[in-house]
């Protein structure tokens, strides 16, 4: 049990990494997918990498700088323009429905304008989930200069696009609906200098 726990990636740049398993029976027509992350990068670096066999950026959610998310689904990505942070936690939350290729974002429980993105796409169920890394083939090929380094908690998977209600549940750490893959509950291995440590603060 992760409750009020952190996966500290200590070294930058960085060869670590955390993975994740998740059961997937299917594939997915609907996700959301949310984390929260404490880091001081200003370079590029990833956030939350689902690579599958065929694509290696099945999804992914990525910060090429401080003032900007890439969200990727089946290898195409949209952007979303954000402020720049204060040097504090940034709760993140993306979520994607296949039948009308709607992608949304929320920060910090704020929705920002929603976009368009691989409308009919289905999500390949067979993947490598990690954090800390992108991949560029399936569960490796890292670049250090996109690795993480920080802090990051919180992390989920839904197999269902989220309601505004719970997205907003999410970032205030509320009771949440099952889940694929849930920080209180999350089945994972750590590769490299990661370390489990106590949150410093709410």
């Amino acid at each position: 049990d992760l409750y009020r726990k952190v996966f500290v990636f200590r070294k930058d740049p960085s060869d670590a990494y955390v993975v994740l398993r998740a059961r997937l029976e299917q594939p997915l027509h609907n996700f959301t997918v949310c984390l929260r992350s404490y880091t001081d990068l200003t370079r590029p670096h990833s956030l939350f990498s689902y690579a599958t066999k065929a694509q290696d950026n099945e999804i992914l959610l990525f910060k090429p700088k401080p003032e900007e998310y890439r969200f990727y689904v089946g290898g195409k990505f949209v952007t979303f323009r954000v402020p720049e942070g204060h040097r504090d936690w940034e709760h993140v939350c993306a979520s994607w429905e296949s039948a009308n290729g709607i992608a949304e974002f929320w920060l910090n429980g704020k929705p920002w304008p929603r976009k368009g993105l691989q409308r009919g796409y289905a999500v390949g169920a067979t993947a490598a989930i990690l954090l800390g890394q992108e991949q560029d083939s399936f569960g490796g090929g890292f670049d250090l200069y996109n690795s993480f380094s920080g802090e990051l908690t919180d992390v989920y998977l839904w197999d269902t696009g989220l309601s505004p209600d719970k997205m907003r549940a999410a970032f205030l750490s509320l009771r949440l609906p099952p889940a694929l893959l849930a920080w209180k509950s999350l089945s994972y291995e750590v590769k490299g200098d990661v370390v489990v440590k106590p949150r410093l603060r709410e």
